[in-house]
């Protein structure tokens, strides 16, 4: 079975279920630390029960430096502090677990790892970028689809200050901002890093996009995305980097989110525990896969000089 820890409850057990075993694919990025030591530690002032890190497998993405130069050390890290068990590949890494975080930095290989992990019947997280391409988003949603296993891909951001803070339901729109570093070798640049204020404007303003308009320059994007219902969502992603936040328009008032706002993996940690308990989708498939089709949208608009595209 999938999942063990809800459905061990059974009206016969007054016992807690056991802790769920967590293997991690991808040692590339600091979240791998950051998650463990919140899972790991119950003396941590975060910490969050009912799931635990048991085993990673270290991956890695030998063309690009911020993989190649982390993916060793946070390994190790992971081993000698934490005593995760480094495995060799995925399938003895499903073997060993009950539900995958799905960690590497490179969107480009989650296809290839999610394929894997789908075909051990694993449910799993998968951390930004859910892929590099809308392709390959939407093949990773029909293959998990096709083999009834559930998954979900969100920014922490979607859960922070600035969006709980400022959603309403009568929002006529918004405007987020956030960094929005490129790198060369994802085919949607924006979801590098401009995913996180991008899902924050979904955050807020929910699934409906239906045409997208790209003003690009070398510091900065502006992406304006028009919704069915006739709201109005800007995006601005920032270069190399800055702050983020947020403005949502209401019919009679505009609300701007706290400038000291705050930041932290708690809460989407929290949501992904609860997911892999109970099998509830916090953020539904077709909302991921519709922010992808506005990044495409937005790649699209680029390439066209700044014209509005819909999305495909």
């Amino acid at each position: 079975m999938a999942f063990r820890s809800i459905f061990l409850l059974t009206a016969a057990s007054a016992l807690p279920a056991a802790d769920l075993r967590l293997g991690i694919v991808g040692t590339d990025t600091s979240h791998v630390i950051a998650f463990t030591k919140v899972l790991n530690d119950p003396s941590n002032k975060d910490y969050i029960p009912g799931a635990k890190v048991v085993a990673a497998f270290k991956g890695g993405s030998p063309d690009l430096e911020s993989s190649r130069s982390r993916v060793d050390g946070y390994a190790k890290e992971l081993a000698e502090k934490w005593g995760i068990e480094i495995v060799p590949d995925i399938p003895t890494l499903c073997s060993k677990v009950d539900a995958v975080l799905l960690e590497s930095v490179d969107g480009r290989p989650h296809l290839a790892q999610a394929r894997q992990i789908i075909a051990a019947g694993k449910p799993m997280f998968i951390d930004k970028p859910l892929s590099s391409t809308l392709d390959d988003a939407r093949e990773i949603a029909r293959l998990a689809k096709e083999k009834g296993v559930k998954w979900f891909s969100s920014s922490s951001l979607r859960y922070s200050d600035i969006v709980t803070a400022t959603k309403a339901a009568d929002a006529s729109g918004a405007i987020t901002w956030g960094p929005g570093p490129l790198e060369e070798h994802h085919q949607l640049g924006l979801s590098w890093y401009a995913i996180h204020p991008i899902e924050m404007l979904f955050s807020i303003l929910g699934p409906g996009c239906q045409e997208v308009t790209r003003t690009y320059t070398e510091a900065s994007d502006e992406v304006t995305c028009r919704w069915k219902d006739g709201k109005i969502g800007t995006v601005r992603a920032l270069r190399p980097y800055g702050g983020y936040g947020a403005v949502v328009f209401h019919p009679k008032k505009a609300v701007q989110s706290p400038a000291n706002a705050s930041f932290s993996y708690v809460p989407l940690l929290k949501e992904i525990v609860k997911f892999f308990q109970t099998g509830v989708v916090p953020v539904s498939n077709e909302e991921t896969l519709e922010i992808f089709a506005f990044m495409d949208a937005a790649e699209r608009s680029k390439a066209a000089g700044g014209r509005p595209m819909k999305l495909r």
